[in-house]
């Protein structure tokens, strides 16, 4: 699992959030929440924006070694 991946998620676990919040959140389907934590998708440069203000972050923190 990479880094990323494994940061969203425990981001999102931490905060309290289901993936339809943090999807809401970011502006993006469930769905594909669920894809890109499986490892099965891959961000946009707009999303990975919005990926770290939706749980005001450093954009560091969210692709760094393991966030929480």
């Amino acid at each position: 699992m990479t880094d990323l991946v494994h940061n969203i998620r425990a981001l999102r676990q931490e905060a309290g959030l289901s993936q339809a919040e943090l999807a809401d959140r970011v502006g993006v389907s469930q769905t594909w929440i669920s894809r890109l934590e499986l490892g099965q998708g891959n961000p946009t440069l707009n999303t990975l924006t919005r990926l770290p203000e939706a749980f005001d972050v450093r954009i560091t923190d969210l692709l760094g070694e393991q966030a929480a």
